[in-house]
């Protein structure tokens, strides 16, 4: 049974969505300022808006970016949740901008039942379509990697589609994004589902070998090229041959390895250091970097015609913030694996430490979620992460661990009302007390625009000036 919640403001209306949803799936109709607390306590397949009935919006001035702040804590809680929503007839730009935005449609008032029952088929059928498509996508993968690559980020699923039409070929891959992101994983990847499986799959960090050594290490050396050259030495590409080599931070590399690096990609051909025969090796090549390599060429810091041939086929992975919707699964998949060689069993989270993990800005990406997880793991003690497990600092938000009084004399929905709230109001209390008033750094913290900062100040009668003073 399919499952509606629905937030919009006339009977008539929610008639409407009713008849055209029929009875043999479950709706609930809400205030808005409900939703979020109905999709912790309950996973609904879909939700309907009415944009007039959002709350401190105006529809005449909804972004882009108004409708991805509107959207973010419904899909933290509800990843897979299909989101439409209701418009007046001169607002149809709104409608669209929440479509970029991640809804799966928009209505266009006034409706009928045939509309509310075309779209939430069409919706529907979407999903079927998404559902059978991630299952192919899933038969690429070995039963071992599967965890790794599941994903819930639209931005991740076009990184897997990417690399399950690149590794098959021999083409050069360059893989992009800040660190700790996880490039040399889909790297190994890449090795795993080419032709060249059975081979070497070689790892090279290029920043970490001093640039006396790097040269040596790619492509060997003779007997007594240099002091201390005692023997012939192989290199990582002669060793490579047939496989795959991995260069992590490629835009690292001296002047003389880019000459060496380009005549492989070129021509498949190098020399050992201190050595006149000129060997051949084959070998893919995939390549990573956090740098901007097009603009280290601009400054001549990087050879043109190499970033060219490094690039045939550039792959960019998202920052960790911005697949927040992963977090829970790959906490899930780290105390697996935790847990699998462990001396213990850690199968829970507590929905404090989900919610924090989900407001943490994770400069480090995924490494620092993994390490993270790996620090409480250890420091647990039951078989549920808990805050306790946690660094102090990681909680200082007031709002995540403060208890909001329950008055159980007023109907649920009003108590769910009246706690998001007081959540809200300290939460905006502490933010701006944290940034001495300054809006345009609060607003960029808390994920919204200045505008709906100014609409949450003047809702609980918060002055900037008030602020300025805190200490």
């Amino acid at each position: 049974m399919r499952e509606f919640l629905v937030a919009c403001r006339d009977g008539a209306l929610k008639a409407v969505i009713k008849a055209g949803i029929g009875n043999s799936s479950k709706t609930e109709f809400v205030t808005f300022d409900v939703v979020t607390a109905c999709l912790e306590a309950q996973a609904y397949d879909y939700l309907f808006v009415e944009l007039a009935v959002v709350p401190r919006t105006d529809p005449h001035l909804l972004t882009l970016d108004d409708f991805k702040a509107l959207f973010d804590p419904i899909w933290r809680l509800r990843p897979s949740i299909k989101i439409i929503v209701i418009v007046s007839p001169d607002r149809i730009q709104a409608g669209i901008a929440a479509v970029e935005a991640g809804a799966a449609s928009y209505l266009k008032l006034p409706l009928g039942k045939e509309e509310v029952e075309f779209i939430s088929r069409d919706v529907y059928e979407g999903q079927i379509l998404e559902s059978e498509l991630d299952y192919l996508r899933e038969q690429f993968w070995e039963t071992d990697v599967r965890e790794i690559v599941r994903t819930r980020c639209g931005s991740m699923k076009k990184v897997y589609d990417l690399i399950q039409s690149v590794a098959p070929t021999r083409t050069a891959v360059l893989l992009t994004g800040e660190t700790g992101t996880g490039k040399s994983l889909l790297a190994k990847l890449i090795h795993r589902h080419s032709n060249r499986r059975d081979a070497q799959f070689i790892s090279v960090h290029c920043g970490a070998i001093p640039d006396t050594l790097l040269e040596s290490e790619l492509f060997g050396h003779e007997k007594g090229a240099f002091t201390g050259a005692i023997r012939r030495k192989m290199g990582k590409f002669e060793i490579a041959n047939g496989g795959t080599i991995f260069l992590d931070e490629v835009g690292t590399l001296t002047p003389a390895a880019q000459v060496k690096l380009l005549m492989i990609l070129q021509e498949g051909l190098f020399e050992r250091v201190g050595g006149e025969a000129t060997l051949k090796t084959d070998v893919r090549v995939v390549a990573a970097t956090n740098a901007d390599l097009k603009q280290m060429t601009e400054e001549g810091l990087f050879r043109k015609d190499l970033y060219y041939r490094l690039n045939v086929f550039p792959i960019d992975l998202p920052p960790l913030r911005e697949r927040i919707q992963d977090i829970p699964h790959l906490v899930e998949s780290f105390l697996k694996k935790l847990s699998d060689f462990g001396p213990k069993a850690i199968h829970h989270v507590h929905p404090t430490v989900i919610k924090a993990l989900g407001m943490y800005n994770w400069l480090g990406n995924i490494r620092e979620l993994e390490n993270l997880i790996e620090r409480a793991y250890i420091l647990e003690q039951s078989d549920t992460l808990t805050p306790e497990s946690f660094p102090a600092d990681f909680f200082e938000e007031e709002w995540l661990t403060a208890e909001v009084s329950i008055d159980t004399s007023h109907a649920l929905a009003q108590v769910r009302a009246e706690g998001i709230e007081e959540i809200e109001r300290r939460y905006l209390k502490d933010l701006l007390a944290r940034h001495k008033g300054r809006i345009n750094r609060s607003a960029e913290e808390a994920g919204i625009t200045t505008r709906q900062l100014h609409k949450l100040m003047k809702k609980y009668g918060y002055r900037k000036e008030t602020f300025k003073s805190a200490h």
